[in-house]
């Protein structure tokens, strides 16, 4: 099946973003449990929540601030443009941390989707509402991230295939077992595995 779409995650895949997440896990008091921190934090009473949810902003505020892009995102996303491939931003960061990101560096991407639109990953809702925009089905598209949420969300939504950028312990004893997916360590080898994952096959 032809790819028509690569979906990217935000923070440590297209953005380097330096936020210490186990730090902050650690200043809230939030165990290492698989779920994003938000999705946890809704599950505390209203003082404590509120609490970690300013701390959770504040350093999304700084990893913006003090950010860049992740080298080779910009050559990556021309390419795929080259190709006729629809991208689209699909993060578990708020949508102020989006437009600010944006905002310094205007890339072109024909969705976005934040925590503050819909469903956050792991759940392929995130996925499969940005590919109904796009009109891509599932089995046409790439999902590539830098955490566990993302190959889950992408396993569940049928996505055709996931790389995974870069190489954190902590995420390694997250993975899913037995999940196929592609490893890269950096864009430029990401952009490598796109380009063959593009070819047409016989």
């Amino acid at each position: 099946m032809a790819i028509r779409a690569v979906l990217f995650d935000m923070d440590g895949t297209i953005w380097d973003a330096p936020i210490d997440w186990l730090a902050v896990r650690r200043e809230i008091d939030l165990a290492v449990d698989g779920r994003p921190i938000y999705v946890q934090l809704m599950d505390l009473p209203s003082q404590e929540r509120d609490r970690g949810i300013r701390i959770l902003e504040r350093h999304e505020e700084l990893g913006v601030k003090n950010g860049r892009l992740v080298p080779g995102v910009e050559e990556l996303l021309q390419c795929l443009r080259d190709a006729h491939v629809k991208c689209a931003l699909v993060t578990n960061n708020s949508r102020r941390s989006v437009e600010r990101v944006l905002a310094r560096h205007p890339l072109s991407f024909d969705a976005v989707l934040s925590r503050d639109d819909g469903a956050m990953k792991p759940d392929p809702q995130a996925f499969l509402s940005v590919l109904k925009k796009l009109a891509v089905r599932p089995d046409e598209a790439i999902a590539v991230g830098d955490a566990h949420l993302d190959l889950i969300a992408a396993e569940r939504a049928g996505i055709a295939e996931f790389i995974l950028v870069g190489n954190k312990p902590w995420v390694r004893e997250l993975l899913p077992v037995g999940v196929p997916h592609h490893k890269a360590v950096d864009l430029v080898e990401a952009r490598a595995i796109i380009d063959q994952l593009l070819q047409p096959t016989v």
